[in-house]
């Protein structure tokens, strides 16, 4: 199962009836009821995302359309079915079409049917090789009725592929190309041959969109300071279908084209500025009284034609994209930067409801890439916690594939040109869901100030929201929170700093006495450790919550959580260590370091000593809860020549075998997260026909997201195969820790054999080099020596008498 596909990566369509939406939703169409906003159906077929979706106009009973997609065809649906009815594959990828033919009305006088045209904007790979700037896209001409080759007839050769723009009655057809708009006249009776009269329209900015009148010829477009430019009577000249005559003075009086530039083929030009950015939606309503213009203000202002006069609908909370009209006068709908599509009410302009997809990730990252948390799991009901722009929190149920509601971390209004001063840096949830806290960072201005903020939350059990319980600034001084870990079974938190401490907070319904009830919960410090003044990365709770193990840069502390007693000190890695998690209810923990040397250990409790461990650079783990099953996502080398795109794999381990039991290869696996959720018997089933018990899903950079069942043998079976590379280590003189413990392992995604792969062979005379190199990479001090005294003493062979 697969979602959280973009749903405004192209405009929508209304069907006829105006009860259903479609919108491209990666490689398929999803369509939604209008009226309840849920999906309801979707066409599957293309290999690559859609990139157009044109509904034939018609009577409310005709339920057909036509998609384009990067896979290079374009498909013909009953989308009441829904069913594929035709495929035309033009063999170059599609990033914008229309067809312009079903939208004029059809000629009475010739009784045989005319041939559809699409016009298509593709991309053309064998690009000029002597150009500086080589043309890699063009726009075609394509016929849908007779189809056999694409046609020869080239449009226009762009820079990159451009989208297309076609006017309401379907007579024009425009792109923008930097400071120009391109406009053809589409022939009356069109063929692969036919050839389009052409003007070109002027400007000293770059333009952003454009839009046509439904039935006059009047274009508008918008450009990147946010003006918006409006040319009437456009092509009164080269469009004239007879000699012109009463247009040929216009020609060589200037004074009769107000605002045109350059002899540009237009009457007049007219100029509107409210936008303090770029604009980028332009939409005429359908009796061409008014225009609709958006940016990234996040305000519909609907502009009067003749009078200029605005209104507005304002705190739409997200940059505008698209405006599309309804067949019914009621509705329209307006796609936002944060991949959601409000339906609105016209003419009251009033948010109705929303199509709600799974929010993107900060456009910030440059700023926030370092402080930015990973996403948040509640594996009991199937929901994922992302970020959102606005300083929120997004719950995104995985099963249903929609948006559920928005928690507000901190209160702000949508402001386009607002610097980024808060980041909301860390997100994490309890194990059953009722629990959860965020860190947000107030970032100093000129490298003064700056405010730690922990706020824990309570989720109500009728509304099924979260409120805040406890608010509490600088928990650790001046120090960022590097962790924040839930107790499984008790309301009890712990906190971990780079400042170098630890605290724990507990819950007052934890600590209330029983002749008294607490009305309003809150939480307080309940004890404060630290070790060795060392930075405190990461911390967990064991399965049964009796253990704390913290880490301490390169190693890692265990911790009675009630006493606040140091039980033990486990090992030491490399580098510092960023993750810790224990394996289900089993006795082993997972670290994983970044840095120079990343590493992925396992470590067993009960002998407080390293298990096996992996080379890899690993951006999320997550262990099955009740099984000792664990996955990693991992990201691939960039040095690692690969012949396909993929940049990640998720390993599936058993915590006690160092050979993988399953690998996938993945894409955009930076920014990635893994989770194992309780499996929904409505949605996902087990290979055996009953309902899978736990399923994993894999949400990549971009917050797709897909579900599958991790022990499924089919599952494995698709595994892709890999080269043989992944270069092994250089052979180089073993020094300090590694002429003891050998050489972590780089590891090897072609190996299925029941080998050892935790290299663990000491030197045959290690007393050469075991106190040799620098002193940060030597083991402690016990570990030297009882390898050392071990090394000079004989071992002799039992006799059994």
């Amino acid at each position: 199962m697969r979602g959280g596909q973009n749903y405004v990566s192209s405009p929508p369509s209304f069907s006829n009836d105006g009860k259903r939406l479609l919108v491209c939703s990666g490689c398929s169409v999803a369509i939604f009821s209008t009226a309840t906003a849920l999906q309801v159906s979707a066409l599957e077929g293309h290999t690559a995302p859609v990139t157009s979706v044109v509904v034939v106009p018609g009577s409310k009973v005709l339920c057909y359309c036509w998609t384009s997609s990067v896979d290079g065809t374009i498909r013909q649906w009953d989308f009441s079915i829904p069913e594929c009815i035709k495929k035309i594959d033009i063999h170059f990828p599609i990033f914008s079409m229309v067809i312009p033919s079903v939208l004029s009305p059809p000629q009475e006088n010739n009784a045989k049917t005319p041939n559809v045209f699409a016009y298509v904007s593709v991309q053309v790979e064998n690009a000029q090789d002597n150009k500086l700037k080589p043309l890699r896209g063009q726009i075609r001409k394509c016929n849908l009725t007779n189809y056999q080759t694409v046609s020869n007839l080239i449009l226009k050769e762009t820079e990159q592929p451009e989208p297309l723009t076609v006017s309401p009655s379907g007579k024009f057809l425009g792109i923008k190309v930097k400071r120009r708009i391109l406009i053809w006249k589409i022939p009356k009776m069109d063929s692969d041959s036919a050839v389009s009269k052409k003007i070109t329209l002027h400007h000293s900015k770059t333009f952003t969109v454009l839009a046509f009148h439904p039935t006059e010829r009047i274009v508008a477009a918008g450009d990147v300071t946010g003006r918006i430019l409006i040319w009437r009577g456009f092509g009164s000249q080269k469009f004239q279908d007879s000699s012109g005559l009463l247009n040929r003075s216009s020609m060589n009086d200037g004074e009769d084209k107000p605002g045109v530039r350059e002899n540009d083929d237009a009457e007049l030009c007219s100029t509107w500025h409210w936008h303090s950015a770029g604009v980028s939606l332009l939409s005429f309503t359908s009796d061409g009284e008014y225009l609709y213009s958006g940016g990234k203000e996040g305000v519909l202002v609907l502009w009067q034609l003749d009078t200029g006069k605005k209104n507005f609908l304002p705190r739409i909370g997200s940059p505008l994209l698209y405006f599309v009209d309804s067949p019914d006068p009621s509705l329209s709908s307006i796609s936002c930067a944060d991949n959601q599509i409000r339906i609105l009410k016209i003419p009251s302009m009033e948010v109705m409801m929303s199509i709600s997809g799974i929010k993107p990730p900060s456009s910030s990252k440059e700023i926030c890439e370092s402080l930015s948390s990973r996403a948040a799991f509640d594996c009991t009901s199937g929901l994922v916690a992302v970020q959102t722009e606005n300083y929120g929190i997004q719950f995104y149920s995985l099963f249903a594939n929609r948006g559920l509601y928005e928690v507000q971390v901190c209160e702000r209004n949508h402001q386009p040109v607002d610097e980024v001063t808060i980041v909301v840096t860390m997100v994490e949830l309890s194990v059953d869901g009722a629990m959860m806290g965020t860190v947000e960072v107030n970032l100093p201005e000129e490298g003064i100030g700056g405010l730690v903020c922990l706020k824990f939350w309570d989720l109500d059990s009728e509304s099924k929201r979260f409120s805040v319980s406890t608010l509490i600034y600088e928990p650790h001084r001046d120090a960022h929170i590097s962790a924040v870990a839930f107790h499984p079974t008790r309301r009890m938190a712990v906190s971990s700093s780079y400042g170098g401490d630890f605290k724990i907070w507990v819950c007052n319904k934890e600590i209330q006495h029983k002749d008294r009830m607490l009305q309003n919960s809150s939480w307080m410090c309940h004890a404060v450790g630290s070790y060795k003044n060392k930075a405190m990365r990461a911390a967990a709770f064991s399965a049964d919550g009796s253990v704390l193990a913290v880490a301490a840069d390169t190693v890692i502390t265990l911790w009675d959580p009630d006493k606040n007693v140091l039980i033990a000190v486990v090992g030491e890695t490399p580098t510092p260590i960023v993750r810790l998690d224990f394996a289900g209810k089993s006795e082993y923990l997972l670290s994983v370091s970044h840095g120079s040397k990343p590493q992925l250990s396992v470590w067993s409790m009960s002998k407080l000593a390293a298990s096996w461990s992996y080379r890899l650079q690993v951006q999320a783990v997550s262990c099955s809860i009740d099984l000792s099953y664990f996955a990693v996502l991992a990201l691939l080398p960039k040095s690692n020549d690969r012949t396909f795109r993929d940049d990640g794999m998720i390993l599936l381990f058993n915590v006690t075998d160092p050979i993988p039991v399953a690998s996938w290869s993945v894409t955009k696996a930076n920014g990635g997260g893994l989770a194992f959720l309780k499996g929904n018997p409505s949605e996902i089933a087990g290979t055996d026909g009953k309902p899978s018990q736990t399923v994993l899903a894999y949400i990549n950079g971009d917050r797709e997201y897909v579900l599958f069942d991790p022990y499924d043998k089919e599952a494995f079976e698709s595994s892709m195969a890999w080269r043989d590379d992944l270069a092994a280590l250089e052979e180089t003189g073993q020094f300090g820790y590694t002429s003891i413990y050998g050489e972590l392992p780089m590891f090897d995604l072609k190996r299925n054999k029941a080998s050892s792969v935790f290299s663990a062979a000491s030197s045959e005379r290690p007393w050469e080099t075991i106190f040799s190199g620098s002193s940060h990479m030597l083991p402690p001090l016990t570990k030297l020596c009882s390898e050392f005294l071990e090394s000079l003493l004989e071992k002799r062979t039992a006799i059994v008498e």
